[in-house]
C-alpha cells in the first residue's frame, strides 16, 4: 500500500492545505472482493488510456484498461503531428528546430524541452503507426486546411483528420475513429476493458507501483500491474479546489465543456501525488477556445459587453479568449461587428489569416476557400438560436446587443477611420485585415471562452514515467494525455491544431513501449 510515512514530516505551516493533498487511508482487505493481474494496467480509456492499451495489445502484452465512465471517449478531430507520411505525400514541410524553438517561447519558457524533442521527432511516427492499423478497412486522413497563416502567430499544417470510408466497418471519424482501431486491437488480443470501474489507490511495494484498487457497483477489486501502471485519466478542470491550487485561471470561463461532464477530477494526479510523484510547478496551462455561444469570431471589428473595442482582433485563439476574460462586467462574451459585405471580406482575407473560429473545421489542406463551405448557412442559424443580430442601422443593432449606442458608434466610426488610414494605430493590426462597416444590415455575432482542459499534471521524462520530488523514477508508474506535465508551461501552444489529442497518442505509444522493454 501507499506508505503515509511520505507525508508525516512535511509541514504546511503558513498555507492552506487542500483536502486532496493527504493520502486516504489504505483500502481494507476485507472490502476487496477479487483480484486480477496482466502486464500492463491502463487507467482511463481517452485516447492516450486507448492508445497505451492498443499498442500494449498489439506487442503481445497482456492488458486490462479501467475507466470510471460508461465506454471509451475522444473529443474533436483534430490530431496533431509532425513528419507523417500523409504530410511527406503531400509535401508539406516543417522546420523542426524552428517549430520547437516557437513552441518554447509561447511556453513562456517553462516547458521541458526534452518533451517538445520528443513530440516533434517521433509523433510523424505514431501517426504512422496508427494509420497502418487502419490499412484496408477504409481509413483515410487528410490534413486540416484552415490553419492560421499570418505572419505572427502563424500555425502549421499538421493537424490530422480521421476519415471513413462508406464501406469501413468503423463507425466514426476524427478521434473517435482512433479509438475505435485502438480498441480492435484490444479485443482481437483478448485484453480487458472494465467500465464503470473507478480507480481509488495505487499499490506499491518497495518503492514500485505494482498495482491499482478501484471501485464498482460489485465492490472493490484489485487489478495487479506486473510492468506498469499507465495513468490515463484526463485533466482536473471538474475539481473546483484543484483549479484554485494549480489553474485558477480555469475558474474564471462560465463554461466547461469538456466532454463527457464529471469525468476530468483529477483522479490521477492524485492517485500519482499520493504515490510520491511531484507535480510542476503552478499555474499550470489552460486549454481555453472559444466555445461558448457561436463557434465564428473571424477577424472584423470585437467589441466587448459595453460596445468598445478591446483588443487586436489578428490574434491566436487563446489570446481572444484571454481579453474576454479581462473585460469589465460579469459578461463572459464579446461580439464582432461587420456588415453585409462579410462574406466576400472572408474569402479575401482568410489567405492572409484563417485558422479555427475563422474557417470551418472540416477545411481540407490544398484545397482553395469555398463560400459554399457551410458558414453563410451557420450565421443564419445563429441568428435563429440568438448568437447573432442583424438590423439595418447600428442604433437598433445596439439595442439588440443590449450595449450603449454611444459606445458601439464610436467603436465603428473609429474603425472606420482607422481603415481610411490604412493604419490601426490604436491596436496595431495588420493593415491587409481592416475593413470597413458602412454598408448596411450590420450584424453582431456573439462568441466567447469556455475551459476545455488543463494541460498540467505530473512531472514525466522521456520514457512517461512518474518523477518524484527528487526528480528520481518512480518505478512501475506512467502518466500520460492531461494527467503529465512538463511539455505545456504557461499556455496551450495553438501553433499546431490539435496536439492534445497527438501528444495524447505518442505518450501512450511511448508508455506501451516503454513497458515492453523498447524505450531506452
Amino acid at each position: 500500500m501507499i506508505s503515509r510515512d511520505l507525508f508525516k514530516n512535511k509541514s504546511f505551516e503558513g498555507r492552506y492545505v487542500y483536502s486532496w493533498e493527504t493520502p486516504p487511508e489504505p483500502i481494507p482487505e476485507d472490502k476487496i472482493i477479487s483480484a486480477e493481474e496482466a502486464d500492463v494496467v491502463v487507467v482511463g480509456a481517452g485516447i492516450s488510456g486507448m492508445c497505451a492499451a492498443g499498442r500494449a495489445s498489439q506487442l503481445g502484452m497482456s492488458v486490462i484498461i479501467i475507466e470510471k465512465g460508461s465506454g471509451p471517449i475522444a473529443r474533436g478531430a483534430q490530431m496533431g503531428a509532425l513528419d507523417s507520411r500523409v504530410m511527406r505525400a503531400k509535401g508539406i514541410h516543417i522546420d523542426k528546430k524552428q517549430f520547437v524553438r516557437e513552441w518554447i517561447k509561447i511556453s513562456g519558457n517553462r516547458c521541458k524541452e526534452e518533451l517538445v524533442w520528443t513530440f516533434a521527432n517521433r509523433s510523424g511516427e505514431m501517426m504512422d503507426w496508427l494509420l497502418s492499423l487502419g490499412e484496408g478497412k477504409g481509413v483515410g486522413c487528410e490534413i486540416y486546411g484552415g490553419y492560421y497563416k499570418g505572419p505572427v502567430y502563424t500555425e502549421y499544417p499538421g493537424t490530422h483528420i480521421l476519415t471513413r470510408e462508406e464501406d469501413s466497418p468503423y463507425k466514426h471519424s476524427g478521434a473517435m475513429l482512433a479509438n475505435e482501431m485502438f480498441e480492435e486491437q484490444i479485443r482481437e488480443h483478448k485484453n480487458k476493458m472494465y467500465f464503470f470501474t473507478r480507480a481509488e489507490q495505487l499499490e506499491q511495494k518497495d518503492g514500485r507501483v505494482t498495482g491499482v484498487i478501484a471501485s464498482s457497483k460489485d465492490g472493490y477489486k484489485r487489478f495487479k500491474a506486473k510492468k506498469g501502471v499507465i495513468l490515463a485519466t484526463g485533466d482536473i478542470g471538474g475539481d473546483p479546489e484543484m483549479l484554485a491550487a494549480y489553474a485558477p485561471l480555469g475558474l474564471k470561463p462560465k463554461m466547461n465543456w469538456y466532454i463527457p461532464p464529471g469525468m476530468n477530477t483529477g483522479d490521477g494526479h492524485k492517485m500519482g501525488y499520493w504515490a510520491g510523484g511531484a507535480f510542476e510547478d503552478a499555474p499550470w496551462p489552460t486549454m481555453i477556445h472559444l466555445l461558448a455561444y457561436a463557434f465564428y469570431c473571424f477577424f472584423f471589428l470585437f467589441v466587448n459587453s459595453e460596445g468598445n473595442r478591446f483588443m487586436n482582433e489578428d490574434n491566436w485563439v487563446q489570446a481572444k479568449a484571454i481579453k474576454v476574460l479581462q473585460q469589465p462586467g460579469d459578461a463572459d462574451y464579446a461580439y464582432t461587428i461587420f456588415d453585409s459585405k462579410w462574406i466576400d471580406e472572408i474569402e479575401e482575407k482568410s489567405p492572409l489569416g484563417g485558422g479555427q473560429f475563422w474557417e470551418p473545421l472540416v477545411t481540407w489542406y490544398g484545397k482553395p476557400w469555398n463560400r459554399d463551405n457551410g458558414i453563410p448557412e451557420t450565421i443564419e442559424g445563429y441568428i435563429e438560436k440568438g448568437f447573432c443580430f442583424r438590423a439595418d442601422t447600428l442604433e437598433e443593432l445596439a439595442a439588440k446587443l443590449e450595449v450603449p449606442y454611444e459606445n458601439l458608434k464610436r467603436s465603428v466610426d473609429r474603425y472606420n477611420e482607422l481603415y481610411e488610414m490604412g493604419d490601426d494605430a490604436d491596436f496595431g493590426k495588420r493593415a491587409e485585415l481592416l475593413t470597413s462597416i458602412s454598408k448596411p444590415p450590420y450584424y453582431g455575432l456573439k462568441w466567447g471562452p469556455a475551459l476545455l482542459t488543463v494541460d498540467g499534471g505530473l512531472n514525466i521524462d522521456t520514457r512517461m514515467r512518474v518523477l518524484d520530488r527528487e526528480n528520481k523514477v518512480i518505478d512501475g508508474l506512467y502518466a500520460v494525455g492531461n494527467v503529465s506535465g512538463g511539455l505545456y508551461g504557461v499556455d496551450y501552444p495553438v501553433i499546431l491544431n490539435g496536439n492534445s489529442n497527438g501528444r495524447g497518442m505518442l505518450w501512450g505509444y511511448i508508455a506501451a513501449n516503454d513497458c515492453a522493454g523498447l524505450e531506452k
